[in-house]
């Protein structure tokens, strides 16, 4: 099953400072900016098995560093910067329409940095469904809880786009309930369209530049996206990490969703946290959609610290035990000064540094 990875990292320069990317994004035709100034994106080809996405982006990894070095300049794996001054967003029709839309709210995506990871289509509405019910694990990468200095959640990343950014538009940017078809799902995406594009018209945008700008492929930002071009499942609930960290999380994701192409997939009828869902060689239970909410809500807030998430994923065939998510070892702080904040981005850039040697190291690159 053909995987891949997108990940967004910060960029900070030898102070901490965040900066912009520069020559970074010029590294390959799979490396470019990001819609916010200090955010650089990095994007594997898809690639058959885990040990070959694991070489590919190790290698990836390496060329781009090797150009930081030479500039100057690192790469942070946290969700947000911890605390730092304003961001700006790079000129553009599509932020411009967007924050027309939203309004103030749309602020606080400049501050998230996250990683999509995608898998072949295959049995399209079963893969969808895994993949909502599957929002909890986001808590196995979860990397900070602090945005403007300020504990917000194990997931600050996740909270502030689901609870503020997409406040006034909840269903572009919260986990859509379970589907019947894959029709389904695309007409939902009409919908959403129609709802930004009316909602646009009376902010005064032109049509003509909302129709130039979107399309029903791209208007939501919703946790899982359906991509035609690709064509992918794309499951966007992670924050950006440590790259060994999202290899980890790929495997035991793609685990489930090769499983899901070779048995059956059934929702529960019965909500009982307690027991919800399962991953087995017989079957896939997934958990109620209310069930599955609740479980995702407590991955944002607590991450791993929530027994119930645990066991949850554990159930659902993650290998918990081997995660430790930066949230939780930087966490513990109700507020971080920006000086605080510079020092956690440079230690985390170091963190990279050495998880991409030793990538490299295993893989022989």
């Amino acid at each position: 099953m053909n995987t891949s990875i997108e990940v967004e990292y910060w960029v900070v320069d030898a102070d901490g400072e965040l900066t912009e990317p520069g020559a970074l994004a010029a590294v390959s035709e799979r490396t470019e900016r990001e819609f916010v100034e200090p955010l650089f994106e990095l994007k594997t080809p898809p690639c058959e098995t885990i040990d070959e996405l694991r070489a590919t982006f190790a290698e990836q990894l390496e060329d781009v560093l090797s150009t930081a070095a030479a500039e100057e300049k690192r790469l942070v794996p946290l969700g947000t910067p911890i605390n730092c001054g304003a961001i700006d967003r790079r000129p553009g029709e599509r932020g411009r329409i967007q924050k027309a839309v939203l309004g103030e709210d749309f602020a606080y995506a400049k501050y998230c940095a996250g990683t999509h990871i995608h898998v072949e289509k295959r049995n399209v509405t079963d893969q969808l469904n895994t993949l909502i019910a599957l929002d909890a694990a986001l808590a196995l990468v979860n990397s900070s809880p602090y945005l403007d200095g300020e504990r917000v959640a194990n997931s600050a990343r996740a909270h502030c786009y689901r609870k503020k950014c997409y406040g006034g538009l909840p269903k572009h940017g919260q986990l859509w309930h379970y589907v019947d078809t894959v029709g389904e799902w695309h007409r939902r995406l009409e919908d959403r369209y129609e709802e930004f594009k009316r909602a646009a018209l009376e902010e005064g945008i032109d049509e003509a530049a909302i129709e130039d700008n979107f399309s029903t492929d791209d208007v939501v930002w919703t946790p899982i996206r359906l991509r035609d071009q690709m064509p992918t499942v794309e499951w966007r609930s992670p924050d950006a990490a440590l790259p060994s960290q999202l290899l980890r999380l790929a495997d035991d994701l793609e685990t489930v969703m090769e499983r899901v192409h070779h048995t059956n997939v059934e929702v529960e009828s019965v909500s009982d946290s307690r027991h919800a869902g399962h991953v087995t060689d017989d079957g896939i239970r997934l958990p109620t959609f209310e069930t599955a909410c609740t479980f995702a809500e407590s991955a944002i807030d607590d991450g791993l610290e929530s027994a119930d998430v645990v066991g949850y994923l554990d159930r659902m065939g993650f290998a918990v035990d081997d995660y430790h998510p930066i949230s939780t070892r930087i966490d513990g702080r109700q507020y971080v000064t920006r000086g605080d904040a510079r020092d956690l981005r440079l230690e985390y850039a170091n963190r990279l540094e050495e998880d991409v040697d030793e990538l490299v190291e295993t893989v022989g690159v």
